[in-house]
């Protein structure tokens, strides 16, 4: 039975990390499996998703280039990992019975679909989960830009970033103890502290297109369908005060 949901239409953005679990490389089957059970609940709810997936649980471009690879061919690989990433999630999510598709900014038609606008709303429309790979299809461009440039594109009433932490806090609160935790808080004084919510690119993207943020912890159960519901989980940045 569907339920009442505040949002019809979302972008989640998750980072490669989260599907690692507690190893240290790659995907854990398990956490794959149990956020494909939470995003196909969502879709049965008759939520509209869209997916963008990082790729740093597999490779990591920009680390690399500081110790010389060139910058350029580092973000490559590290586009083509959120593209193995997405495949996987599709399958996890086709396992749980869900419509997808992956749609990647670097044309590879043998793998998957090449992203375009058009296609993506056309899928969404269709009840499917559509998943956005290869981040911007840019080098230089961080998959949080890619999120923010996707939730834009696709008329995504609230664009979700699920993290490892809570929220967003003044300082890292896994090494500060009193690190000042803001349930609200604008894109704004979001750049102005350097909060490091998303990079300088992906913050003003969505301030400048009125995109509402939720920041939260992707390892607590159910608080995707809580914040899709309109419970107050996590961080909102928004673009008031």
């Amino acid at each position: 039975m569907k339920r009442d949901m505040r949002y019809r239409r979302i972008l989640l953005k998750l980072s490669g990390e989260a599907l690692m679990g507690s190893g240290d490389f790659g995907i854990d089957p398990g956490v794959i499996g149990r956020l494909a059970a939470e995003i196909a609940e969502l879709a049965g709810a008759g939520v509209q998703m869209g997916l963008v997936i990082g790729g740093g649980n597999i490779f990591r471009g920009a680390g690399l280039a500081q110790g010389g690879l060139d910058r350029v061919r580092g973000d490559q690989m590290g586009m083509l990992a959120t593209v193995m990433n997405a495949l996987a999630m599709q399958d996890a999510l086709e396992k749980q019975g869900v419509a997808t598709a992956t749609l990647s900014a670097i044309p590879m038609e043998t793998v998957c679909e090449g992203y375009s606008r058009r296609r993506a709303v056309e899928l969404l429309d269709a009840g499917r989960v559509a998943l956005f790979a290869a981040g911007t299809g840019n080098p230089f461009f961080t998959t949080d830009s890619a999120a923010g440039l996707r939730a834009v594109e696709i008329g995504a009433e609230l664009l979700i970033k699920a993290t490892k932490v809570n929220g967003v806090y003044s300082a890292d609160p896994m090494k500060v103890a009193d690190a000042r935790f803001y349930p609200r808080l604008s894109y704004d004084q979001a750049l102005a502290e350097k909060l490091g919510v998303m990079d300088t690119a992906a913050i003003i993207l969505c301030r400048d297109h009125g995109m509402p943020l939720r920041v939260m912890n992707i390892n607590e159960h159910g608080a995707i369908m809580r914040v899709v519901r309109g419970e107050e989980v996590g961080s909102l940045v928004h673009g008031g005060d």
